[in-house]
């Protein structure tokens, strides 16, 4: 395996809860009202120290989506996804986008979330 690089951002950051790897700056939130199985997501036009993984069809709320997961450099844990692609043309907007999972992430005040009760699996988004 070679060597991990790891890019440090400045400003509002959001970072991995379990190793604190620098994920997304606040600045680069496109939306706050997306919803995941823990329950609030956050979607992002831009973030790094991730790998991806596999493509696969995932139904959502707003219908089916080809995402992969997101895995944090720093530790291997899953913290989002990305859309690959929209098959509905009104959410071809997420297309290239990235969700991070609020109760995944510490928050740029080092703020954690908890699990919602009435989460959903095959969450999505609010209508934005």
């Amino acid at each position: 395996m070679g060597r991990l690089f790891v890019i440090t951002l400045e400003g509002s950051i959001y970072k991995c809860k379990h190793c604190q790897t620098h994920l997304a700056l606040a600045d680069h939130i496109i939306s706050k009202s997306f919803h995941c199985s823990h329950g609030k997501a956050y979607l992002f036009d831009k973030v790094v120290n991730v790998t991806i993984g596999e493509k696969e069809e995932r139904m959502m709320m707003t219908g089916m989506h080809t995402v992969v997961d997101i895995f944090c450099v720093g530790c291997g844990s899953i913290v989002g996804w990305k859309y690959e692609a929209a098959h509905d043309k009104t959410q071809k907007y997420k297309e290239g986008k990235f969700i991070l999972e609020r109760f995944k992430v510490a928050g740029p005040d080092g703020s954690l979330y908890t699990i919602s009760h009435d989460a959903q699996l095959g969450s999505d988004a609010d209508e934005p």
